[in-house]
């Protein structure tokens, strides 16, 4: 439910549509800009900075507003200008921009200045989809779900707290620690090119928080919990997310670990919360979904390899960069095909139920046939057509896994 910080054809695709990562519900701001060096953020609080003073204006790029702490004239933010500045669209194709890309969040959207469609251009609604499908696949591995009207009622329910609630909340959040670094690569997107202040941008982070605790809290009363089992699932994917975009930790600078969190808040927690509303959340299917959430691993390193050169320049160590290209291409596709060929034999031997272990096996043998055809030849330039092709094959494996353990719930 992290990500409660790409699902247009796959779950990492979405979230490079929405700008990166973000769910825990994510977005690092240089993927897809090869070359860009940005300088290293200094720690903020999440409170609005103090106004510039002698903030130097770029006759070829608007200056941040004044609550955007004016970036340092080092060597490196300069190599970063003049990159910027080669790279940044002009005012026409700006202007060009669809106003439907603009409201789900998705890169070269239209620049628009009603506030209610920039505040929900922060919370890309393409990123909800991912989550939104985990919790589907959480009901359906309780094993008691069922179509009444309540039922119903409550799926939907929890679908908001897992999209537009914690997603969203993510996602402003990366946005609002990622400003400066959006300033000189993408200073058409909301908080950079001044469409929302910051005081409006912290209001809306706080509110969608408190909306968000809010509303698990209710979940919990609804189910009948003893615990508020919901209620600190919805706490701790906010504390994750926070840690994954804010500083100190800011977890996405780090390959392994921001990678993982990145994976597990597309996989464990959305469905952890489907399973703890309708049914009980066991130690077996958390064990099993962390687990999986090795593949998430796997699909959030491919969004790396398009960066290399910026992630190099910043001192991030993204996989290829800590281990090469042809090493991590090869961690990648082991990662995603090794966990997923793990599940099918649990399923088959520890669920006994070899029918949907098959199944599962038939889902995996397109994605590695992809890996050869796209991914594995040449991972930088074919990483989206490998997404799209591969990973919807991936998404209906992961809803075959929740039936397997519903039905062994049920029976």
């Amino acid at each position: 439910m992290v990500h409660f910080g790409a699902m247009q054809h796959s779950f990492t695709h979405l979230a490079l549509l929405g700008g990166g990562h973000a769910s825990p519900m994510l977005a690092h701001p240089l993927r897809g800009r090869p070359g860009v060096v940005a300088p290293p953020l200094r720690p903020a609080l999440l409170v609005a900075p103090a106004p510039l003073h002698g903030a130097r204006d770029s006759p070829r790029r608007p200056a941040p507003r004044q609550w955007i702490r004016p970036l340092r004239a080092t060597q490196d933010t300069e190599r970063a200008k003049d990159a910027a500045d080669t790279s940044q669209a002009d005012p026409k194709s700006e202007k060009d921009g669809s106003s439907a890309a603009q409201l789900l969040g998705i890169r070269g959207g239209a620049k628009e200045t009603d506030i209610w469609k920039v505040r929900l251009q922060l919370t890309k609604p393409v990123t909800w989809v991912p989550l939104i499908w985990g919790v589907v696949c959480g009901a359906a591995a309780s094993g008691q779900f069922e179509w009444t009207v309540p039922e119903v009622a409550r799926s939907l329910a929890t679908m908001v707290l897992a999209g537009p609630l914690m997603t969203g909340y993510t996602q402003t959040m990366n946005d609002w620690y990622d400003r400066e670094i959006d300033a000189i690569n993408e200073p058409n997107r909301p908080i950079p090119s001044g469409a929302i202040s910051g005081p409006e941008v912290i209001a809306q982070i706080w509110v969608l928080l408190v909306a968000s605790i809010g509303l698990a809290y209710g979940l919990d009363r609804w189910s009948g919990h003893d615990v508020p089992t919901v209620t600190a699932l919805a706490v701790f994917g906010a504390f994750i997310s926070y840690i994954y975009s804010a500083p100190p930790l800011k977890l996405k600078q780090s390959g392994w670990i921001g990678n993982y969190a990145l994976g597990s808040s597309y996989i464990a927690l959305p469905w952890w919360a489907g399973q703890a509303v309708f049914g009980a959340l066991t130690v077996d299917v958390m064990v099993l979904t962390v687990l999986y959430s090795i593949a998430g691993l796997g699909i959030a390193i491919v969004n790396d390899f398009k960066s290399i050169e910026g992630d190099r320049a910043m001192g991030l160590q993204s996989l290829p960069v800590a281990f090469g290209v042809e090493r991590a291409k090869w961690i990648c596709v082991g990662s995603i095909d090794a966990t997923q060929l793990a599940v099918a034999a649990y399923i088959a031997w520890g669920l006994h139920d070899e029918t949907k272990g098959l199944i599962l096996l038939a889902l995996i043998l397109p994605q590695i046939f992809f890996q050869f055809r796209y991914f594995i030849p040449d991972p930088v330039a074919n990483d989206v057509k490998y997404q799209a092709s591969a990973q919807p094959f991936l998404v209906f494996g992961l809803l075959t896994t929740a039936l397997a353990v519903g039905q062994y719930n049920m029976g």
